[in-house]
């Protein structure tokens, strides 16, 4: 009788728990059993393996074979056992030493052939493996993506008998260099968007503060137009951050292709609740989550579901999205900032100047009733976007670059981090005190806006924060009666 054991990592959620792939070979019928909790894709994994190690050139025990993944309750998924159960089998049969296997771990699917697949989630499985100090064998393909973590030890594999021979000693395999670096792309310029000003210096105050922003205007006045020159003036990301948005990637199966870039994720109006936040029988990332630490740009807001922008409450104040199922409770990471783009009225043309509107009251306070009190409420700058004429359209003056802009940003973002150590937008109320100190004017000020808007306390939380970011960008340490004046002008929503 023989014993062997191997190490792997799960995948749940963000995190890959350690799974120890114990094989036995005992005396009897020749079988192969799975236990510990396997789904289809794992129970499957016999008939993979045992074509790979055959074409691979060794030999498949003819005896009893008995396979546990523990710990035994935890769910497996997927083809990422198939390597660590190949080796398993070959450990416990004598064709590799089990010595070799020590502070080890194994991930990967097998083709009949004995070749290596990508998984999804590797990179978790890095993280988790490089806290505890082991290497990791990954397949070729998540090579580059799994030597993100710095102190990684990854192997790339393309094949079943390559490894093997690398854990014989017989052949030598280059641990895969770390190459991730930050990415300069060319992002679209504000110096393309003519006029809106007042637009521009909204967009400028959502990124110094990481402020979530609302543009209404009548259609082709370039409200998406100004939301995609959003991440060209955020703050690049730094190593950790990176790390943590092309983790929630992996897990989604999805691309991140610009390392240390904020993501931009712009769903389309017909996407569903568990698209947006996450979910599914084995809860996935939704784009809420991929568009952590980035933005999320949802244009004609009006046109979601009223139920699907409902989800957004929570993550908008917590900035993590806690997904419940019968079985188990996933959270994701979901610090995103809010861009939204609206019509004022169904047929998008109230207040243009022309008589094109026939758009009803009524229709109008249906149209804009798809968008609730509280969701409004926790959106810090509701701007108008108007009609252009054709004189400014014409207008050769080139306007401010984003990198200009971006300088602006930069600085109020470290004037933040060295006060707080947080960006405006993550003040709580005891911070904004004391961070926030208003005089007796601002205070009469902002006392006589509550009472004429009828502002909530959170409306009231969020004018203070907002004031606080046009202070920083005008590198005042107080927050003054212009601050404050140019803060509630962004509530138009508000005072409609």
């Amino acid at each position: 009788m023989s014993l062997a054991l191997v190490y792997s990592r799960a995948a749940l959620g963000l995190h890959a728990p350690l799974v120890t792939v114990e094989v036995h070979i005992s005396n009897g019928l020749p079988a192969l059993t799975i236990v510990g909790l396997p789904e289809a894709a794992v129970r499957e994994s016999k008939d993979r393996v045992r074509s790979a190690l055959i074409n691979a050139g060794f030999e498949f025990p003819q005896r009893r074979v008995t396979i546990n993944l523990a710990p035994a309750d935890l769910p497996k998924e997927g083809g990422r056992f198939d390597l660590p159960i190949a080796l398993g089998i070959l450990a416990a049969s004598g064709q590799i030493a089990t010595v070799s296997l020590q502070n080890k771990e194994f991930v990967g699917e097998l083709a009949l052939t004995g070749e290596l697949r990508p998984i999804v989630g590797v990179l978790s499985a890095s993280l988790a493996a490089t806290k505890e100090g082991h290497a990791l064998y990954v397949p070729f393909a998540n090579a580059q993506e799994a030597a993100y973590p710095q102190q990684a030890q990854i192997y790339g594999i393309r094949h079943l008998k390559e490894l093997c021979g690398c854990l014989l000693g017989d052949l030598a395999i280059q641990a895969t260099q770390n190459k991730q670096q930050h990415h300069i792309v060319n992002s679209p310029d504000l110096s393309d968007v003519k006029g809106q000003h007042r637009a521009r210096r909204a967009l400028e105050i959502a990124a110094a503060g990481g402020h979530s922003l609302l543009m209404m205007g009548p259609p082709g006045t370039g409200k998406t137009l100004l939301a995609s020159r959003l991440s060209g003036i955020l703050p690049p990301l730094d190593d950790n951050q990176s790390i943590e948005v092309a983790t929630i990637h992996s897990v989604a199966a999805q691309n991140y292709p610009h390392f240390g870039l904020p993501p931009f994720r712009a769903p389309h109006h017909t996407a569903s609740a568990p698209a947006l936040v996450g979910g599914g029988s084995n809860p996935k990332p939704g784009e809420i989550s991929l568009a952590h630490h980035g933005v999320l740009f949802l244009d004609e807001l009006p046109e979601f579901d009223r139920k699907v922008l409902e989800v957004l409450r929570e993550p908008l104040e917590s900035g993590q999205v806690v997904i419940s199922r019968a079985a188990k409770q996933m959270t994701f990471p979901a610090a995103f900032q809010l861009v939204a783009a609206m019509n004022p009225c169904p047929c998008g043309f109230l207040g243009d100047g022309s008589p094109r509107c026939r758009c009803t009251p009524e229709q109008i306070a249906r149209y804009r009733g798809k968008l609730s009190g509280p969701l409004l409420d926790r959106i810090d700058l509701h701007i108008e976007v108007p009609a252009l004429a054709a004189s400014v359209l014409r207008d050769n003056q080139v306007s401010e670059s984003s990198a200009q802009v971006k300088e602006r940003v930069l600085l109020a973002r470290q004037r933040q981090q060295q006060r707080q150590q947080c960006t405006n937008k993550n003040l709580t109320p005891r911070l904004l005190d004391e961070y926030c100190l208003l005089g007796e004017k601002e205070g009469r000020l902002l006392d006589q806006a509550m009472q004429r808007l009828r502002l909530s306390a959170r409306a009231y939380h969020r004018i203070l924060r907002v004031a606080r970011t046009i202070a920083d960008l005008a590198q005042s340490e107080q927050v003054l009666v212009p601050h404050i004046t140019e803060a509630i002008g962004y509530r138009l929503l508000d005072r409609q």
